[in-house]
């Protein structure tokens, strides 16, 4: 794999990892290292109710001053506004997110607020945060999004339909606790679906035009991870050992795809999720083959070295018909973990596919695709295709 020789780069990974079962009851010693003294919880209504939420409660003993357990999937900036308000009455100058994309990515925007003051529409842009917030401590309960070492977070505007961006160095999570023992209680639908958000990531980093070989490493591993250990851990919930490699594939992806960037994918899936409902992962899932065949001729090598990364035999094939092989190995993977095949199946309109075209091409991801994309006709059909 080559790379141009005055390739220069940045790779940035500041989170503390903790990696094991049971390694969520430690949370309140690292509440002690990074000096917090009153934690605030955030997590979701349906994780509130589990024994999960209540464990890390326990662990953090009297340090805990309260549990914001509003966060709703695709959460949104009037949630994240109402729980910065609770925590201020608080106190809070800590935060734990217990949960998915969506805690972890509220929590986010709470550290914001709780630091910068204000509301979250105040603050909105890249890069525009300036110093450190209060420390966040991630624990995830799924395996996909990889928020747990990002710098972004996605925040929905559920007024205006669109999804909003927020990044910048300091969104990145002080530690991130990854206790595969937190993750067993995952539906199957939704083991998948998170999954193949990790997938994404991972597929989406390789040929960014912001790549490079760190990322590449970090990348590909987790392709192999995924490929091996998502359809056992969406077989049997309770396999601890693949619940755990799929924690680790997703924070590789996370790793990768926030110094190397994202791309088509995104773009497309941000749009149709805020237009439409249809879960990150699911849109991923549908959308990455057809961007796969729109981006082939951009970088077949790539391509050709995910379809091994798949599984694919494909040396000696034509270099184009080899990179095809790494769309075909994700139709072949998403239909054995029972997922959505088109946007017809979870409820897109395809009157609504011109609008989510054209504010695809705005998205910020898109500009780091190995192809250019310029023309709303294109992305379009993309739409089409995927429909």
């Amino acid at each position: 794999m080559s790379y141009d020789v005055d390739l220069n780069f940045i790779f940035r990974l500041p989170t503390k990892i903790l990696f094991g079962p049971g390694t969520a009851k430690e949370v309140g010693m690292e509440v002690d290292e990074l000096k917090g003294t009153k934690a605030l919880i955030v997590t979701d209504r349906d994780l509130v109710k589990t024994d999960l939420v209540n464990f890390v409660r326990n662990a953090l003993g009297t340090r805990c001053v309260g549990i914001f357990s509003d966060v709703t999937p695709d959460t949104g900036v009037h949630i994240i506004n109402a729980g910065s308000e609770y925590g201020r009455s608080l106190g809070a100058d800590i935060l734990v997110s217990v949960g998915g994309g969506s805690a972890i990515d509220t929590a986010k925007g709470m550290a914001i607020c709780l630091t910068k003051g204000g509301k979250l529409e105040d603050h909105a842009g890249l890069n525009m945060l300036g110093s450190p917030l209060i420390p966040h401590i991630v624990i995830p309960t799924t395996a996909g999004t990889g928020s747990e070492v990002t710098y972004a977070a996605v925040i929905k505007d559920h007024e205006q339909k669109r999804k909003l961006l927020f990044a910048d160095n300091f969104l990145i999570p002080n530690i991130a606790i990854l206790d595969p023992s937190m993750t067993t209680g995952m539906p199957k639908s939704l083991t998948a679906a998170t999954g193949m958000d990790a997938l994404c990531h991972c597929i989406e980093a390789i040929p960014s035009m912001q790549r490079e070989p760190i990322t590449d490493g970090l990348a590909f591993h987790g392709i192999r991870l995924i490929r091996e250990f998502l359809p056992r851990a969406v077989q049997n919930g309770e396999d601890i050992v693949a619940r755990g490699q799929m924690l680790i594939a997703a924070t590789l992806g996370g790793a990768a795809f926030s110094n190397a960037q994202l791309g088509l994918v995104h773009a497309l899936a941000h749009c149709v999720g805020a237009a439409f409902g249809v879960p990150h992962g699911v849109a991923n899932s549908i959308l990455l083959p057809h961007c796969i065949l729109y981006n082939l001729d951009a970088c077949p090598d790539l391509y050709a070295r995910i379809a091994e990364a798949m599984g694919k035999e494909v040396r000696g094939m034509d270099p184009l018909k080899a990179a095809e092989q790494a769309a075909i190995a994700i139709w072949e993977f998403t239909r054995a973990l029972g997922l959505p095949q088109t946007l017809r199946e979870v409820n897109v309109e395809e009157a609504g596919l011109v609008q989510c075209a054209n504010e695809a091409l705005m998205d910020g991801t898109i500009v780091y695709n190995p192809k250019p994309v310029f023309d709303p006709d294109e992305v379009l059909k993309i739409y089409q295709n995927a429909f």
